[in-house]
């Protein structure tokens, strides 16, 4: 193999990751909100997840998307663990498609598929036609790719020590394992794979009876693939990590009872006989038929598998679940718009929840003049604007990409937002909390009529800003919930103007003193405008702003 050989080969394998990365997108660019529907509706049937994750992993073409998805739900307590072994299952099917696409024979039309697919894109502004576009042009461009590689690996058919290099993956054990690493770095099985057809398509690697060294390496490389679940779940909490736990223990089960399988039974032989011309199309069967089988073979007992990891992997009960902690974003999933949409939303979700019990935590210190409560909300403060800055780095982060419709951008826009209104009430919980230092300090008292009316506008507000949140997280009927918020803000408002004529009564009678009169309009103000971004985030999501609060 000379110099130019490996260039060639280089250059081929970039080609054939560029094809596939660019197929998939078209496929989850054009699903659309299909595809966000069909995992916002995922049931607790396992068997309906091992559907969703075996549809949605055709789509996005890659099994490791799929999975951060459902550690993240997981982490979430979106999905539990019956429904995270479904889905994972599901995924490691959908998985194979990519390699059953590419064991077709297409390269001779290689260039037809691509300047079909790049003449549109070139002219077509549309952004339907140019998912559709980018599917085919990524469909041309993997499979020049592909024969680009299997030519220039031709060679290799002739030097003995890669020959016997190869020979030693013969050995169930070596070949398993070398799959598994050259997977893990990769961190793509379906990449992997095609590697290993475009090697056996040049005659390099065996995969016929008695020489089955490429499939022990597929058997490698669904466990290699484990191996970003594994990463995301890293930051995450005990249920995350049980989830990866999930993905790796299925398929290290699999390959064990399936690498027995093969001693005694001639599976190899059987599936070569179906295509004995054809070493991808081998490879692409082996690869579908093992995943199939180990999802029927493991479905029943999903229960007794999860009851294993629940012991092996104990809660940590000294240890706080939801701190600092993203529950849904994953930098893995950014090159995948479609899950990172999903995921930001869930995170808004989460973002919002957080901030709602701070708000009531700050009210609560106040009411019982508490510090610790008040430095409990100054603590959780911290962690609400540290997961609002997350957020923001992932929308940068998103938004850099050139792969990412009109339309997505100008959510994206919506989202940061959306963050902004969500932190700025976060603020005002925490002058809240600050007023209740103040208090304790210069030993402010207040009437029982201020107290009540504080109360009073206080529950609006907390109403507002409920609706709204219930309009983030898709909860209820979003007209209705747009409705209440926007009512609850207007009785702020005259609560409001009630408060100050009423307060300007009781200093002029000496009922409140200046100091704690202070405090109270200030306090006014706070929740006033804690109500005022309610709205204005329910005028984010839906598109139909309200006002503008500062």
């Amino acid at each position: 193999m000379t110099i130019f050989d490996l260039f060639t080969l280089l250059g081929g394998l970039g080609l054939f990751l560029y094809g596939m990365d660019m197929m998939g997108k078209g496929l989850e660019s054009a699903a659309g909100n299909r595809l966000k529907t069909i995992l916002e509706k995922l049931t607790s049937n396992r068997l309906m997840g091992v559907l969703v994750g075996t549809l949605v992993t055709c789509v996005i073409q890659s099994s490791s998307a799929t999975t951060v998805m459902v550690v993240g739900f997981v982490n979430a307590g979106l999905m539990n663990l019956s429904q995270a072994f479904g889905v994972i299952l599901g995924a490691n099917i959908g998985t194979t498609i990519t390699a059953q696409i590419i064991a077709f024979d297409l390269s001779q039309w290689a260039p037809l598929f691509i300047i079909i697919g790049v003449v549109p894109l070139l002219f077509s502004k549309k952004q339907s036609i140019q998912s559709y576009f980018t599917i085919v042009a990524g469909f041309g461009i993997l499979f020049f790719g592909m024969n680009t590689m299997s030519t220039s690996m031709e060679p290799l058919r002739d030097s003995q020590w890669f020959l016997s290099f190869i020979s030693s993956f013969e050995n169930p054990i070596m070949g398993v394992l070398v799959g598994v690493i050259f997977t893990a770095i990769i961190q793509s099985s379906s990449a992997s794979i095609g590697i290993l057809q475009a090697l056996a398509a040049s005659g390099v690697i065996g995969v016929s009876a008695g020489h089955s060294a490429g499939l022990y390496l597929v058997l490698g490389a669904n466990i290699g693939t484990c191996i970003t679940a594994v990463l995301a779940s890293t930051n995450g909490n005990t249920m995350a990590k049980r989830a990866a736990v999930i993905h790796v223990m299925a398929n290290i089960i699999g390959t064990i009872w399936f690498g027995l399988l093969i001693a005694f039974v001639p599976i190899p032989e059987v599936v070569a006989s179906w295509s004995p011309n054809d070493p991808a199309r081998i490879i692409a069967n082996f690869h579908t038929i093992f995943n199939v089988a180990n999802t029927i073979l493991l479905l029943p007992f999903g229960g007794l598998v999860i009851k294993f990891i629940n012991k092996i992997i104990k809660q940590n009960k000294n240890s706080d679940e939801d701190d600092n902690r993203l529950l849904y974003l994953d930098d893995r999933i950014v090159d995948t718009p479609t899950m990172a949409s999903i995921s930001i939303h869930q995170e808004l979700g989460h973002l919002a929840d957080k901030t709602y019990r701070n708000l009531e935590r700050a009210l609560e210190s106040f009411s019982k003049q508490s510090e610790d409560m008040a430095e409990k909300v100054f603590s959780e403060e911290k962690s609400i604007n540290y997961i609002a800055s997350e957020i923001v780095r992932f929308l940068v982060k998103l938004q850099a990409m050139t792969e990412i419709s009109d339309t997505e951008r100008l959510e994206i826009f919506r989202v940061h937002e959306v963050v902004s209104n969500i932190e700025r009430i976060g603020d005002h919980a925490e002058n809240i909390a600050e007023y209740t230092l103040d208090c304790k300090m210069n030993d402010s008292k207040f009437s029982k009529d201020a107290l009540d009316d504080l109360w009073d506008i206080a529950e609006h507000a907390k109403q507002a800003y409920s609706a709204a949140i219930k309009v983030i997280k898709g909860e209820g009927h979003e007209e209705e919930e747009r409705r209440l918020c926007w009512e609850n803000e207007d009785m702020v408002d005259k609560l409001r103007d009630e408060m100050k004529e009423k307060h300007i009564r009781r200093l002029a009678k000496g009922e409140c003193d200046p100091r704690s009169g202070m405090i109270y309009a200030d306090m006014v103000v706070d929740l006033e405008r804690i109500a005022d971004h309610a709205t204005n985030l329910v005028g984010d999501i839906s598109g139909e702003p309200k006002m503008i609060a500062n």
